[in-house]
């Protein structure tokens, strides 16, 4: 049986894994095409072309969704075979609601190929994250049993425009990392040799000092890792940081672009998500290989 963690404990995670492309290669990609600085973004970070590209709207300011972000670890806590649903509050065996402030996320998938960058249909899309009092559903853990529940786990598959929307609730904190969202795309989740990238969200600190200080998450006090002491936060150089937006009903919304180089075979080939592997059990949320016990 896999060990999980204490969350109670301080990790100290893995590191990243992928890369983000270099300039040489975005304009490889892109067959000559442009790129260009976009919203403070250095060029090695945002590619588009010349052509009609999808873009996203953050408060007010266009940007190409075709923005290439580093992949970063999936951490103990995925479990494969999620519930295909766009509500991901919703804890399927008796319909009850996780308390918490109501968070969309819409995302904005796109492809890089050798002259344009174009919608991804057909990509699925997992998201799971904690709770507001740092738990996760589907596990079992020194501090809690959850592996009968499935709340605040769930897939969409992209649709023709290379979107897909999740209505979940702004996430809570656990010893040893800031507040984040896993997430991982992959084009052909049954196979082992489709293309997959997995990474975290990560939120502004502005944002969830105003939000943990309403229940439940106050109960929980304040968080004692921020993202400038979050090592995986380091590795995110800034490109995994949501930009929410508060709605006037008090929830938020947060749009998010990925381009993605499915020609890439590194993304993903040192995860030990590959292949629909299921529960891991690594050694603390986002951290290292635990001791593994039959």
């Amino acid at each position: 049986m896999n060990q999980l963690p204490n969350h109670d404990e301080e990790f100290d995670d893995d590191k990243p894994i992928g890369r983000v492309l270099t300039r040489r290669e975005v304009l490889r990609l892109l067959g000559g095409a442009s790129a260009a600085m976009v919203a403070g973004v250095g060029l090695t970070r945002v590619a588009f072309a010349q052509t009609a590209v999808p873009t996203v709207t953050y408060t007010g300011t266009v940007v190409p969704a075709c923005i290439v972000r580093p992949e970063l670890t999936e951490g103990p806590y995925f479990v494969d075979g999620q519930l295909n649903r766009s509500d991901i509050r919703i804890d399927p065996t008796d319909d009850s609601i996780k308390e918490g402030v109501m968070l969309k996320l819409i995302y904005h998938v796109t492809e890089i190929s050798a002259n344009a960058c174009t919608p991804l249909p057909g990509a699925q899309i997992d998201v799971w994250h904690c709770d507001a009092l740092g738990v996760y559903s589907g596990v079992t853990d020194p501090g809690f049993d959850t592996s009968d529940q499935l709340w605040l786990r769930g897939y969409q598959v992209t649709d023709a425009n290379g979107l897909a929307e999740f209505t979940t609730v702004y996430p809570g904190w656990y010893s040893g990392r800031a507040v984040h969202i896993h997430f991982k795309i992959r084009t052909e989740p049954e196979s082992e040799i489709g293309y997959e990238f997995t990474s975290q969200f990560f939120f502004p600190e502005a944002v969830t000092d105003v939000i943990h200080t309403q229940q439940p998450y106050a109960s929980k006090g304040y968080r004692n890792v921020l993202n400038e002491n979050d090592n995986i936060f380091q590795a995110s150089d800034g490109l995994l940081t949501l930009e929410v937006v508060e709605e006037t009903d008090g929830s938020y919304t947060a749009n998010f672009g990925i381009g993605l180089d499915l020609s890439d075979a590194e993304v993903g080939a040192s995860d030990s998500a590959g292949g629909g592997g299921g529960r891991r059990g690594n050694g603390g949320p986002g951290g290292p290989p635990a001791t593994q016990a039959s």
